[in-house]
């Protein structure tokens, strides 16, 4: 985890109904809360990075939100499927009125990791204009895709989250697509280093961000770098890898297609199959048949 938020909290009358459920990605941690709220609830909170407060689901009655306690006409009411943003440093207050219980994504973020990772700082003046209860179906539905990673037991590789994350700020801090800039390959010895690494580690999660480090790149720029080098994405060069180990395993002869699959890195016989297809043409046995009749 490459942050920690140390959210600080006050809160009475507010009861955590399941454990948290919680991803980290780059630069971002999502927080899948379950909430019970009795009549009166009330709380203050703040956190050291900006982050977002998407309400899920709400059952029973309402809760108002507002930045100033000395003002009760900048109150906001909440809706399901209702958005706030809030600056780093930036308190907030809510009550409820009535009994309540709550489902809410929290995505807390690091606006330096976001704005390597995009080669472009973030909107400064966004970053720093508290927006409280408002509605947009875009980040909202890509909010339920992150929550849904957050609660599944067996969640899609990181990379799946990491991208939903990062098109949900982009979205929200309205970045635009720059000119394309040129961008260098790798040099030889920084190619054979990573390389080296990815054949290596080819089973395991490989991080973007461990790859950078061993060139002393920034994420971007090594991702561009490492494609104008290979013609390929970093994760794609490492399925290769993957598959390229599992042919090797296929023609000694001596493993099961299941055994082949896990010893390669890949979730199961199906995935692996489904990958192999798509990079060699043909499924895994078909391979295999046709290795033993040239033989």
């Amino acid at each position: 985890m490459s942050f920690q938020p140390q959210m600080k909290s006050v809160r009475q009358g507010v009861t955590v109904v399941d454990a948290l459920k919680c991803r980290a990605f780059n630069g971002v941690i999502a927080d899948l809360w379950r909430a019970q709220c009795e009549p009166g609830a009330r709380g203050e909170y703040i956190s050291p990075y900006p982050r977002l407060f998407i309400v899920l689901d709400k059952a029973g009655g309402d809760f108002e939100t507002w930045l100033d306690p000395q003002r009760d006409d900048r109150m906001r009411t909440s809706r399901q499927g209702s958005i706030s943003y809030l600056p780093a440093d930036v308190p907030v207050w809510g009550r409820t009125r009535e009994s309540m219980r709550i489902r809410h994504l929290d995505l807390h973020f690091n606006p330096d990791e976001i704005a390597e990772r995009l080669s472009e700082r973030l909107d400064v003046a966004l970053l720093a204009q508290p927006r409280i209860m408002f509605e947009d179906e875009r980040i909202m539905a890509l909010a339920r895709m992150i929550a849904a990673e957050c609660a599944a037991s067996d969640g899609r590789h990181d990379l799946y989250g990491d991208s939903l994350a990062l098109a949900l700020l982009i979205d929200l801090f309205q970045v635009r697509r720059g000119q394309p800039r040129k961008r260098s390959s790798l040099t030889a010895g920084q190619l054979r280093r990573v390389t080296d690494y990815i054949c290596a580690h080819s089973g395991a999660n490989i991080r973007l961000q461990d790859l950078a480090a061993l060139v002393d790149l920034s994420q971007s720029h090594f991702s561009h770098a490492f494609k104008a080098a290979t013609g390929l994405p970093p994760h794609q060069f490492q399925l290769q890898e993957r598959v390229r180990r599992g042919q090797a395993m296929l023609a000694a002869g001596a493993h099961s297609l299941t055994d082949i699959a896990v010893e390669s890195g890949f979730a199961d016989q199906a995935h692996f199959t489904r990958v192999f297809r798509r990079i060699v043409g043909e499924t895994p046995a078909a391979w295999q048949r046709s290795r033993r009749l040239v033989g």
